[in-house]
């Protein structure tokens, strides 16, 4: 058995079982904590959907958290306590936006695609510290959490955290199924040379747009798990410095991994909660670490643990120079003959 498929395994047992850990060991802000984790880790992948294999480097991406969060805390405000309403709305307001900001951000590339998603996202964030109504810069608070017919009730900790758990496990078999299929392959493809995929007749734009609207949906129901969570909405949760910390967790753990993104959003969450209670420099100290781990491990944590192809014997023969050599061979021995 590989490494990966042990290591994928024992982590989500372990997410499975925190619940019972956090009772055994009476701490029960473990549930508060992994609960967060798994909320940026479905973030994350949404992010290295479009990032690791799309190549869109979007610095914008969450506006799509925000967006989500402010939905279900609006809906609660004016009385709306139903859960398939909440999330329904999220996912259809954040899949508007992000279909009408990749329309506009895809026709470009590189530093212009990174400017554009930003400004997308910073209209956002000063759109929601503009309206009072809804709490302005000081944010607003969350009355109602969301129900579901009485069956669920994500004010309770622990439906909440198997319901993000249970997203979690929904969106790592959708991305296995999406990136081994012609999607995947198509958009991996236009990630390497856009140009020959555009040659071959596969329409890259629209799978690029797809990719895009599926990252902001996803985004969307983690961004209203979040407000669940807290009971608590600001214009903060768009902030561009909250996109580069989603960013930052998909390459730490690996970008262009499946289950990196996951790793890096634990990694990172773990490490901001525990240094933040030895100093109060705690950001200065992880940032050091995550260079450190940026140098040394190119491909992420998760990368660590892929075996690393054997080293292959440059063959003399193969090349182009030993070809040209041997054709010069054969015309002097003909010539001499």
């Amino acid at each position: 058995m590989k490494t990966k498929t042990i290591l994928i395994g024992a982590f989500l047992l372990a997410m499975a079982a925190m619940p019972l850990i956090s009772h055994v060991a009476d701490q029960p802000f473990y549930i508060d904590i992994f609960t967060r984790i798994l909320i940026f880790a479905v973030a994350a992948l949404s992010l290295d959907l479009i990032l690791g294999y799309g190549g869109m480097v979007s610095f914008g991406h969450a506006a799509y958290l925000g967006v989500g969060a402010y939905t279900m805390g609006i809906l609660s405000y004016h009385g709306v306590g139903d859960g398939f309403v909440h999330f329904g709305a999220a996912i259809l307001v954040c899949a508007f936006m992000a279909l009408f900001i990749g329309l506009v951000s895809l026709r470009t590339t590189g530093i212009h695609f990174i400017m554009i998603t930003l400004a997308f996202a910073q209209m956002v964030y000063f759109l929601a510290i503009s309206i009072d109504t809804y709490g302005g810069d000081d944010g607003m608070n969350i009355w109602q959490s969301s129900q579901f017919f009485g069956v669920a009730d994500f004010g309770q900790p622990l439906q909440l955290y198997y319901a993000c758990f249970a997203l979690l496990i929904f969106v790592l078999w959708l991305f296995n199924r999406l990136v081994k299929s012609r999607f995947g392959r198509v958009l991996r493809g236009a990630k390497s040379n856009e140009r020959r995929m555009i040659a071959l007749g596969f329409p890259v734009l629209r799978y690029k747009l797809a990719s895009f609207v599926l990252a902001g949906m996803l985004c969307g129901m983690a961004g209203a798990l979040l407000a669940n969570q807290l009971l608590f909405v600001s214009p903060a949760t768009m902030h561009w410095t909250r996109s580069g910390e989603i960013m930052i967790m998909v390459i730490l753990g690996g970008m262009g991994t499946l289950f990196g993104p996951v790793i890096g959003a634990t990694a990172y969450l773990l490490l901001e909660h525990f240094l933040s209670g030895l100093t109060e420099h705690w950001q200065a100290v992880m940032g050091i670490m995550l260079i450190l781990i940026i140098l040394f491990a190119k491909r992420g944590i998760f990368g660590l643990f892929e075996k690393s192809p054997p080293k292959r014997r440059k063959r003399w023969r193969s090349g182009p120079l030993q070809t040209l050599l041997q054709r010069d061979t054969k015309l002097r021995v003909a010539k001499n003959v």
